[in-house]
């Protein structure tokens, strides 16, 4: 008996273009999110999870137009945060980023991924299968946490839009990671969101 969690960027947006903070997928992300349908349309999935903001639910709905059997609910202990601030061991060349964030922010970004983490990385019984349509530093958060690596950890590991993170926790074992940033599903030029250079 296995729990599988499917943790999912959203699609491609178009705040970048439009410089707003949420905006709906752009038709590249539509692409990669029925593409990303197409990936999942195997899995029997029991639920699917996303954030309430547009570019997740956008992403949510086009699972789900392909996979009419679920139902996706939003949640939001999936919305976009900030999980830390700089620790004493994050290395220096991080510290401009936490400039552009507020004390309270980060609080905030932290309860709320300790109350993700006692939701979602709980085991279920019998065979259970979960999509999170979420963010980039969400996954990350996730990721280290099952790791068990240094907090600050969270900040290098980065995830394309719709790329495929898999999680895993078989009966009475640790919870592993399956696949990490999976893109086998998008065409080389669908794959979008992942930083030019790494910042260290």
């Amino acid at each position: 008996m296995t729990h599988y969690l499917y943790l999912v960027r959203h699609g491609e947006h178009q705040d970048a273009e439009y410089g707003l903070a949420d905006g709906p997928l752009s038709p590249r992300g539509r692409r990669q999110a029925a593409l990303l349908a197409d990936r999942l349309s195997g899995v029997p999935l029991d639920a699917v999870w996303h954030s309430p903001l547009e570019r997740a639910s956008q992403t949510a709905r086009a699972v789900a137009d392909r996979l009419p059997s679920v139902s996706p609910e939003p949640t939001a202990l999936l919305f976009d945060c900030v999980p830390t601030g700089m620790t004493p061991e994050t290395p220096t060349v991080f510290e401009p980023f936490f400039g552009g964030f507020t004390e309270e922010e980060i609080e905030a970004g932290r309860a709320q991924m300790a109350d993700a983490v006692s939701e979602f990385l709980v085991r279920k019984p019998g065979d259970v299968h979960e999509l999170l349509i979420t963010h980039n530093f969400v996954i990350a958060w996730f990721v280290r946490e099952v790791l068990q690596a240094p907090d600050w950890r969270w900040m290098t590991l980065n995830q394309a839009h719709c790329g495929l993170t898999v999680l895993a926790q078989r009966h009475r074992g640790p919870w592993t990671v399956v696949s990490h940033n999976d893109l086998a599903h998008l065409p080389v030029e669908m794959r979008t969101g992942l930083p030019e250079i790494y910042p260290v």
